[in-house]
Order: structure tokens, then sequence, then C-alpha cells
């Protein structure tokens, strides 16, 4: 990659908020903010079902014109033929375009969850995994995340590249991002996490070069050394705003007669207020939060771009060395079976303690594999090695770097363009690129 960035030109970009994975993504694809493309944050309620859900695949949840539409229609005025790829990025279910994959587990009526991929054409995922072997689900996320994934997914570009010669193909490599939250960037072997992404992305570098295609890389933000996990759901749930409903399971978030929630996502959190009159004292409440930043009700959420139907009434943003943890229980004997498990769409809120192993279990993995035993034999299991602790997590993102070389970057080729640039210019980059 340094030999990408000598050969081309290097600019930082300006953070868009909150400064995570689905957002960012969902700026590079249209080029606008979230009040315009509507994706603000990893995950919100849903206020017709009153569902929090993280991590959603659906293309059509983008408001705003994506970069394979507008491109296809530039080239068609042309006369010209466009096709694209798209590859592990998020919101990839019903994009338009030509290929995708995308990690997709599948579920059986009996709560059984066998991991997997899904593509479009559907017989992609077969022929891919038939060529370079199953996807290792385990390292894209869970405690064992790590390089195994981004070389997968690279080999799958490559495969990709050279079967279907697409116009353009956005991949997302990810491992980058692991140890990072896991242990803080201060104390992540940063040059090894470097050197594995060197050696995943070579396959894919190769294949460009030789279907004599352009490489660009772009990055979605910067990480923080973190030591304060905020638990916004318990101060909401102590001050009586919000409610659970017990059960065989574990306490249940209860969304219906809760009067407010918090859905958290690394250094910022939507809070959904459903009476307006409670607003000024939750907000009250919130200042006298010392890892809380900023605050953001009603109209002012338009200075960070999530004046949105779908954010909350308020959004917080949190202090450099703080994060917003979900867990809503006040005894962790109540918490929910979910809670010790790796189950990002049932939890309401984003837990990266889903990267460890609980330190109080002697032997994890060795309680993995019994686990695992139990499932082929067929017994019910919980996978519940993850920890409950939220102070293990030593690193988070979301807000704006310090300085202007730690912000995200783009890498790329062709005539240079201004030093000035926020996460929003990369959409009319990217097409010029491939128009001009």
């Amino acid at each position: 990659m340094k030999e990408l960035a000598r050969q081309g030109w290097v600019r930082s970009l300006r953070e868009v908020f909150p400064a995570v994975t689905s957002t960012a993504q969902a700026t590079i694809l249209t080029g606008r903010t979230p009040q315009e493309h509507g994706i603000v944050a990893n995950g919100w309620l849903f206020r017709d079902t009153k569902e929090v859900r993280f991590w959603q695949q659906s293309n059509a949840l983008i408001q705003a014109p994506t970069i394979y539409d507008v491109l296809r229609q530039d080239l068609a005025a042309r006369g010209q033929s466009f096709s694209a790829a798209k590859l592990f990025w998020w919101f990839n279910q019903g994009a338009g375009v030509d290929i995708s994959i995308t990690p997709k587990p599948h579920y059986g009526c009996d709560g059984n969850k066998v991991f997997g991929i899904a593509s479009s054409p559907t017989e992609i995922a077969v022929d891919v995994e038939r060529s370079l072997g199953p996807f290792p689900f385990a390292t894209f996320w869970g405690p064992g995340a790590g390089a195994g994934c981004s070389a997968w997914i690279s080999r799958s570009a490559a495969w990709t590249l050279e079967r279907f010669h697409p116009n353009l193909t956005l991949v997302y490599v990810p491992h980058l991002d692991y140890d990072p939250q896991r242990f803080g960037p201060a104390a992540s072997r940063m040059a090894r996490h470097v050197r594995e992404l060197d050696d995943a992305v070579a396959p894919l570098l190769e294949a460009a070069r030789q279907q004599g295609a352009r490489v660009w890389i772009i990055s979605e933000y910067t990480h923080v050394d973190v030591d304060k996990p905020v638990y916004l759901q318990r101060i909401l749930r102590q001050e009586g705003y919000l409610d659970v409903r017990p059960g065989p399971f574990g306490e249940m978030l209860d969304t219906f007669s809760s009067r407010a929630i918090a859905v958290c996502d690394h250094q910022w959190a939507h809070i959904y207020v459903r009476q307006s009159a409670d607003i000024p004292a939750i907000v009250d409440r919130l200042r006298a939060v010392a890892e809380i930043d900023r605050i953001y009700v009603g109209a002012a959420r338009a200075e960070v771009g999530l004046d949105h139907s779908r954010s909350g009434e308020i959004v917080v943003a949190a202090k450099r060395n703080a994060w917003f943890a979900y867990p809503y229980w006040l005894e962790d004997t109540l918490a929910p079976d979910f809670a010790s498990t790796v189950d990002i769409h049932r939890k309401p809120g984003f837990d990266p303690c889903e990267m460890f192993f609980d330190p109080k279990i002697r032997f994890p993995k060795w309680r993995v594999i019994r686990r695992l035993m139990a499932k082929k034999l067929g017994f019910r299991m919980r996978m519940d090695v993850i920890p409950l602790d939220a102070s293990i997590v030593r690193g988070s993102h979301g807000l704006a770097a310090m300085s202007s070389e730690d912000r995200p970057l783009l890498i790329g080729d062709g005539p240079p363009p201004g030093v000035d640039l926020a996460m929003t210019d990369a959409f009319d980059l990217i097409r010029s690129a491939l128009t001009d």
C-alpha cells in the first residue's frame, strides 16, 4: 500500500458523525450526510415496530442515490454499459449492483445457526466457496476476529475481478478495526496488523494490475483509547424512564412501555423519548454525567448532520476517553441470555465485548468445543463465552480526530484533488474517476 500512496496521492478526510461503519459507508456511497441518507448509526429504533435493529443489510434503507446507481445512469446516457460488484460492504442486499457477496448465516426453526454467505446472483456464493473454501466467519466477528477474514475477502475480490471484470468493485477489508477496539490503538500491534493487511490484499492488487484496474483505498474513522464505559440505559432506568420485562431468559428491554431508551453505538448514542415533556429533565440528568461531552436536542442535531426522523430526540457524544455501553440490567444475574453470546442482531446496542472471551472462564476454548459437541449431538446449547463487564474494552471510535494526521485516509491516483476534503467528497471523486 505504501507503493500505491507513493505513486498517487494521499488525502485526509473530515469525518461524518457518528464516525462508525454503517454511517461512514452510506456517506461514501451517497456523498450525503446522515440527515440526508438516513443511516444515522449502525442501528437505531425503528419507531413503527419499536425494535432496536443493528447491522441491517437492506440497501433500501439508504434514502439517497448511491454511487452505483448514479454511475449506471451516467454511462447509460453515453450509451456505455456499467457493472458493479459490492463485496462485504453494508447495505448489500437489494443493492443495484451486478455481483454482491455478504455474510449471512442460515437460521433453523429450532434456533440453530449455521455460518454462511449470501450473494447475488445466488449461485456466486456456492461458486466462490467452492473455489476458495468456506468463508472464515469466526474471524469476521467474535473473539476470533482477525486477519483471516480480510485475506479471504481479498481473494474473493480477486476471484470476482478475474471472472466478471466489473467497472467498479467495492471491497470492505475489516480486520484493522478489531484490535484497536479490543486494546486501544496505543496497545495494538499496528505495524504487524498493517503487514497482515498488505499480505491479505496482495492477491487483489495483483488481479487489479492484470485487469488494468485502478485501486483506491479509503478508511472510515480513527480509533481512540478509552477507559470509561457509560451505561446510559441504566441511568435512564434508575430515573424511571426505561422499563424491562422479567422472564425465564432474563430481563428484556420493553420499548413499548419505556418513556425513553438509549441506543448506544461506540462514542455516540441516540436517546428516543416518547413524550417531549420529558426531554428537559432527561437533558438535565445527562448534563450531570461527567463522561458526556456534547448533547444535541431537536433541530440542534443538524450541527452534526443528524437531524433526521431516525435519530433520537436527543443525541449525545462521549468524551474522548469514554464510550457508551448498551447493558440495561442492574445485576448480572438478571442479564438476558443473549448478553453472554455473540448476537449482534438481538442486542439493543453495539457490544464490543463480543470480541473477547470472558476472562472469568478458565478454559474458554474448551467451553466452545463442548458447546459445539453438544450442538452436533442435537442438544440445545448457548455459546455463553462473552464477558458482561464493559471495562474490558480499551478502544472505541465515533468522534472527530484530534489532528488531520489521524483522520480517515483516501489514497488514489490520477489528478490530485484539493486538500480540504470531507468524507462526503469521496462520492464525487469516485464518480469523476469513472466518467471523466
